[in-house]
């Protein structure tokens, strides 16, 4: 009788334990085919700073739960992220770039971008032509502004009277008192070039911009690589820069006492843009990434939260915010466009100049 027992245990062990194994066997196929569709990752270069915060907080979170997707944001400026695209060519690492117009124009005459999908990316059709590349390798998703930048606090407790022009950088009252952009980002480009019109010179005559630009660095403590100078202001080391009106109200948007100027002599365009990597690991999911980014609520979002001017001409702005972002065509048209293809032509000869002339001994 006993052995009859444990006959019958033994069965009903071993049906069971094979129950268990093809149960087991069941849910581990799930899991696998659940954790293959979370492991899908979109990999972003992006900038830095309160521009990271701010992505991170808002758009980003948005796409990831739309797509069932995540998103790896890799931290730079665009002179960093071209870098690495180039290092990375003949094995993309990196599905998504953002750019300042002028690393972005190279990176397209690198041939390391990849053309959009009008089929994808549909909200191309709304968007200003101000920011569409002739070729659709890559787009405009915000207009801002690279003007002055000072800390109004020190400057009504000191009797400063704010800023007005460009040359003013150049007043000896701002010893060991500024942090300026190097010209390693486009920041300092656009510094470099302003200095130059406001002194008679122009991209094709840089000369007036370097020679002014000697004269500024006399009051400089360092020059910024990495495109926001947020913790020299909130430190005390700079009470003055050039810096881009987004960047700029961001922090103001944190209650610090920043105030943004626009001098006499005008402002470049500064276009942030973005582009799919030519052999993208996620190239369709990348397409997908870009329309988002151009759709009207993400451009609102961009607009409120970044200070971006949208792009896409079916987003409408009401109150404070129109003030603080380039908005419609009337004033995209005051800006000034910046030829790239003569600065990108000249850009290294530039650089290892002003490294050497002016950067070095900061």
């Amino acid at each position: 009788m006993k052995r009859k027992t444990y006959f019958t245990v033994i069965i009903c062990l071993f049906f069971a334990i094979a129950s268990g194994c093809s149960s087991q066997a069941g849910n581990s196929s799930d899991d696998e085919g659940s954790t293959g569709k979370d492991e899908q990752t979109l990999v972003l270069a992006a900038y830095g700073g309160s521009y990271e915060q701010k992505m991170k907080e808002v758009l980003i979170p948005k796409f990831e739960k739309e797509h069932s997707v995540k998103i790896k944001y890799i931290t730079g400026s665009s002179v960093d992220t071209l870098s690495k695209l180039q290092a990375q060519k003949d094995k993309p690492q990196i599905d998504v770039a953002f750019l300042d117009d002028g690393p972005q124009a190279q990176a397209k005459a690198f041939g390391l971008l990849a053309p959009l999908d009008k089929e994808v990316v549909t909200n191309l059709a709304n968007v200003y032509d101000i920011a569409k590349d002739k070729d659709n390798v890559g787009v405009g998703f915000g207009i801002i502004s690279t003007g002055l930048a000072y800390n109004k606090e020190f400057f009504e407790q000191n009797g400063l009277e704010p800023l007005t022009s460009w040359n003013d950088l150049a007043d000896p009252k701002f010893k060991g008192k500024l942090v300026l952009p190097s010209i390693a980002n486009t920041y300092g480009i656009h510094m470099l070039l302003m200095t130059a019109i406001a002194n008679g010179g122009s991209e094709e005559n840089i000369e007036p911009g370097f020679e002014k630009l000697k004269e500024i660095a006399k009051n400089a403590v360092t020059f910024d690589k990495t495109a926001d100078v947020s913790n020299y202001f909130l430190q005390g080391q700079t009470v003055a820069s050039a810096w881009g009106s987004s960047r700029v109200y961001t922090l103001q948007d944190t209650g610090f006492p920043i105030e943004y100027v626009i001098p006499k002599e005008g402002v470049p365009a500064l276009m942030p843009t973005i582009s799919v990597i030519k052999d993208a690991p996620n190239v369709e999911l990348a397409q997908e990434f870009v329309n988002f980014i151009l759709g009207e609520e993400a451009q609102e979002l961009f607009a409120n939260a970044l200070f971006d001017g949208p792009v896409n001409k079916n987003v409408k702005l009401e109150g404070d915010i129109t003030n603080k972002v380039v908005y419609g065509e009337d004033q995209i048209a005051k800006l000034i466009k910046v030829n790239w293809e003569v600065v990108n032509q000249k850009r290294a000869e530039w650089t290892e100049r002003a490294n050497k002339e002016i950067e070095v001994a900061h």
